[in-house]
């Protein structure tokens, strides 16, 4: 994405800091400092800065360690560098001599040992820095009943049975069998048995001027059968769906039901002998949204097509062979419910019905990745579903086709899209969890709506395969997920930071690392006695501390060694693709032996790659194989660097994350949700997840909600 330069007063925006104090910006990208609280204006380290939000690399490595580096792994006899090696061995000299200065003036102003720390010393706190930004709007609808939710429940959505035993509309023969009359009677309809009726809302009528004769003549083919096949009742969404908002609410939320308590379900298919011929009938049958709940809910099957008299039994197993193209899915649907010989778990049943119905929303369009896109304004819904006279097409009928499935429905309502629906029938079922499992997941296409749905995942993972480590509290009137329980960690972006480390204790280093100490004192003794005391000791005091300052950097470095048993938590973003030398050279000053080093992820991001070696780490092949990657593609490539694993990522996305959510467990390691901020909207946007060690969110400190729209 292009930075987006500082526009005039009318596209300001205004957000609020942590305590909720307004602010105004301009457009360019922002975050949450981690220190104040306040929102700033994002400053960017690249490898090839361009813009005036991008700077440089810049580290504030320990300056010591750094020259002790440079000097030991420089040779002074290679040309004219034995000057900068002669300077640099100055200013390390310098160096050691500036703690026995701040020593003696802090001995002589006599400070106490219990004076304040210097703030701006590093220390290892222990914890990554946080994220301070909470969601501070209403929900739309609330997994608790406690909360408030803004959403506009219909009269229907009040108070309803959650499964229904019985349609709450039939159309029975009267008693002296003359006509057929529509029964709304409980007492009569729990009595009756009755046949419910399937078809394709195309292969019946057509919209026109026609169209009332179209669909009369259809309810006596129908009602023919019917009496064909020896009862006196049946369900026609034609006839039996109600009509007022609140009744079709109602009718659809018992969809499933009704095909549940019929006898039989008469599939009515087109006419075999036209030009489209059986299959193509078949086909156009099959690609309807409510094709799985009405086959796979009902007891029996049977079928007919329009321009022929009989009426012939079916199995589900027939039925995924002729009606079904995309047969992979379907059919281990099919074995999980056709006698139970193949049983599926249940998320994984819902997953691949989820995935089916959700292929139907645009039935003969290729298939699109992200969220499904809300169904065209017609009277024919997701491909000719339901089109009974006037009824109002649900935005998300999909969800509701899916729901029949689930233990716990929620209302229908027109004002919801998909994503809101599909949202409050994850919270209804908490056993699920789907949307919270989505969370984890990162699709192969995103879309700005909407970043926290997922059809697929890049890394290939089911959605049973993600065990969530956050609750979905609620959705936002925008279709953002607010999440509770949430271990969040800001990402710098503007430098490297110096990073304190502890190593085990040992009393041979901590000797040692005291002894460059004592050349200045070597030098200064000898200076003081050689005029008044022996030329001879002084030369040899001299010499001595000389010698010293020969050895310094390899003293210094060897009292900094030893096994690494703490390092400060960091989370380091760089725009562009970064070497792990240089890296290391700016978190420590330099590449040596007993030195915190960095490796490279052997399955973390999508640029991973392991070595064939017995022990698990990461190729260095994958930095060149990054950097040619860099050249092309979407989005710009970013190296994310965490000093508590001392591991390496490269990952593409549109803008710089600038804060990291560890939201679930997969294949043994953790799912870190990398997301940038929007102020305007007080959410976050899912620009990547990477797979982390899992043990690094325990480093991580709780959050409060947060949004993820």
């Amino acid at each position: 994405m292009h930075w987006i330069p500082l526009t005039n007063h009318d596209s300001d925006i205004t957000c609020s800091n942590d305590i909720g104090i307004l602010t105004t910006h301009g457009q360019e990208q922002r975050y949450i400092s981690p220190t104040t609280g306040i929102c700033r204006r994002l400053i960017v380290q690249a490898v090839t800065p361009s813009g005036k939000f991008e700077v440089p690399l810049k580290d504030h490595a320990n300056d010591t360690s750094k020259l002790a580096i440079w000097l030991l792994t420089h040779s002074p006899f290679k040309g004219w560098i034995i000057f900068e090696w002669i300077g640099k061995s100055v200013w390390f000299a310098l160096k050691l001599l500036w703690p026995i200065i701040w020593f003696l003036v802090a001995l002589y102003l006599n400070a106490s040992d219990d004076s304040e720390d210097d703030t701006d010393s590093p220390y290892n706190a222990g914890y990554y820095k946080p994220y301070l930004r909470q969601f501070q709007g209403q929900l739309w609808a609330a997994r608790s009943r406690m909360e408030h939710s803004s959403r506009v429940k219909e009269e229907a959505d009040m108070n309803t049975r959650t499964h229904a035993c019985y349609p709450r509309i039939l159309m029975i023969r009267s008693p002296n069998q003359s006509e057929w009359v529509r029964c709304v009677d409980r007492d009569i309809i729990i009595h009756t048995k009755y046949i419910a009726i399937s078809y394709r809302a195309t292969d019946v009528y057509s919209r026109g001027s026609g169209e009332k004769k179209e669909k009369a003549r259809f309810t006596d083919e129908v009602r023919a059968a019917v009496l064909g096949q020896q009862f006196d009742a049946y369900w026609l969404n034609l006839e039996c769906l109600g009509e007022t908002p609140s009744e079709e609410n109602l009718d659809v939320y018992c969809m499933s039901d009704v095909y549940r308590r019929a006898e039989t379900t008469l599939i009515m298919l087109g006419r075999a002998d036209s030009q489209a011929g059986e299959n193509e009938c078949w086909r156009s049958w099959g690609g309807r949204v409510w094709t799985f709940p009405e086959a796979l809910l009902s007891s029996r099957l049977c079928y007919k097509f329009r321009d022929r008299e009989e009426i012939e039994s079916l199995s589900l197993f027939q039925l995924a062979n002729l009606a079904y193209t995309n047969s992979e899915d379907e059919q281990a649907i099919v074995n999980a419910y056709a006698g139970g010989k193949d049983p599926l778990e249940r998320l994984e049943r819902l997953t691949l019905l989820k995935k089916a119905i959700w292929r139907r929303a645009m039935a003969g369009f290729p298939t699109l990745s992200g969220p499904p896109p809300p169904p065209p304004k017609s009277g024919m819904v997701g491909g000719g579903s339901i089109t009974g006279e006037g009824y109002k097409p649900h935005k998300a009928e999909h969800v509701y086709a899916l729901m029949g499935f689930f233990e716990h429905r929620i209302q229908p309502n027109h004002d919801e899209d998909e994503l809101r629906a599909l949202a409050r029938l994850s919270m209804a079922n908490d056993n699920d969890r789907i949307a919270d499992r989505m969370v984890s997941m990162f699709p192969s296409t995103t879309t700005p709506g909407a970043c926290w749905y997922a059809d697929n995942d890049i890394y290939d993972a089911n959605l049973w395969d993600i065990l969530p480590e956050i609750q979905v509290a609620g959705v936002t009137e925008n279709g953002a997920l607010v999440l509770d329980g949430c271990r969040v960690a800001a990402i710098r972006w503007k430098d490297f930071p110096e990073v304190p480390f502890a190593t085990t204790f040992s009393l041979r280093r901590k000797i040692v690392g005291s002894i460059p100490y004592f050349s200045w004192p070597f030098i200064v003794i000898g200076l003081g006695i050689m005029p008044n005391t022996s030329k001879v000791a002084g030369f040899v005091l001299i010499g001595i501390g000389l010698l010293l300052l020969l050895f310094s950097p390899r003293l210094f470095l060897y009292s900094k060694s030893g096994r690494i048993i703490n390092k400060q938590p960091w989370l380091i973003g760089v725009k562009g693709v970064v070497d792990r030398e240089t890296v290391e050279s700016h978190l420590y000053g330099g590449t040596i032996a007993h030195f915190p080093r960095m490796y490279f992820t052997p399955s973390g991001s999508l640029f991973s790659k392991p070595e064939q070696f017995s022990r698990r780490i990461g190729s260095d092949e994958q930095y060149e194989d990054a950097k040619e990657q860099a050249k092309s593609g979407p989005g710009h490539m970013f190296t994310l660097i965490d000093t508590y694993s001392s591991t390496m990522y490269y990952f593409r996305a549109e803008r710089p994350p600038t804060v990291c959510i560890f939201a679930g467990r997969e294949g043994g390691l953790g799912r870190f949700v990398l997301c940038s901020e929007s102020c305007r909207a007080n959410e976050l946007h899912k620009e990547m997840v990477l797979r982390m060690p899992t043990e690094i969110s325990q480093r991580m400190e709780l959050c409060g909600w947060v949004a993820l729209g």
